[in-house]
């Protein structure tokens, strides 16, 4: 079954979220800010993505800039800074069994659900 993390505050994801419904495949929405992913899952979509921990970090984000920003993390503790940070982790992700894709470019969402 397919995953969306999703934040309906943003507009790209409300926008996937719509062509997810449209495709009538069946899915899971994760509201990814209330309920974060573990280390183990987190590491497992960024395989999926084929991404360092970096890349999926949204660096403009404020809690980025004030906090982390010109700071060096190992991955490791990247990936702990977006698990208790969850605002940081770029969205909407779009996830299924075996690969996942930041899904903020409406052609790379059509493309994902056609497979």
């Amino acid at each position: 079954m397919l995953q969306i993390f999703h934040n309906n505050r943003c507009g790209k994801s409300r926008n996937c979220l719509s062509m997810l419904e449209s495709s009538g495949k069946e899915f899971e929405i994760i509201s990814y800010l209330t309920t974060p992913p573990t280390a183990a899952e987190l590491k497992g979509i960024l395989e999926k993505l084929g991404i360092s921990p970096i890349d999926l970090v949204r660096q403009k984000e404020k809690t980025w800039i004030d906090n982390f920003k010109e700071k060096d993390f190992t991955d490791e503790e990247l990936i702990k800074i977006m698990i208790t940070n969850p605002i940081l982790i770029e969205r909407p992700l779009l996830i299924s069994e075996e690969k996942a894709i930041i899904a903020r470019d409406e052609e790379k969402i059509i493309n994902f659900l056609k497979k």
